[in-house]
């Protein structure tokens, strides 16, 4: 049996405008918060109703991503959870290069912290 692993949950390091539009031409706007290749968190003005099916656009480094998603439960009145239902497989593919991206800057960006930490410890030494 394998384990179910929980996809990779990044937050890209530049705000990230989302556009939400309704089947009837409604838009919304909003931020996003948290990202993976299954769906998100959305920093946004008053939660949607949940179980509402949208359409979702954002642009990340790697290109625009546009997908269908559903709302979920929101988590704070700011906050709301969201859901891929579909998304095309070239959108699919710059999510997660987007995803990757994000997670290998974090990691350079952790690993030069971890350098400059052991040169300020040589320096407190000297």
């Amino acid at each position: 049996m394998h384990a179910q692993r929980r996809a990779q949950r990044v937050r890209f390091e530049e705000a990230t405008p989302v556009v939400l539009r309704y089947p009837d031409g409604r838009r919304f706007s909003g931020q996003l918060e948290v990202i993976s290749i299954t769906g998100g968190l959305l920093c946004i003005r008053q939660p949607l109703q949940q179980g509402s099916l949208v359409k979702l656009m954002f642009l990340a480094k790697t290109g625009s991503v546009l997908g269908s998603a559903e709302m979920l439960s929101p988590v704070a009145w700011g906050q709301q959870p969201f859901r891929f239902v579909a998304l095309h497989e070239d959108d699919q593919s710059r999510l997660h290069a987007a995803i990757q991206f994000s997670l290998e800057h974090t990691r350079r960006q952790d690993e030069l912290r971890g350098r400059e930490r052991e040169q300020m410890e040589k320096f407190r030494a000297w």
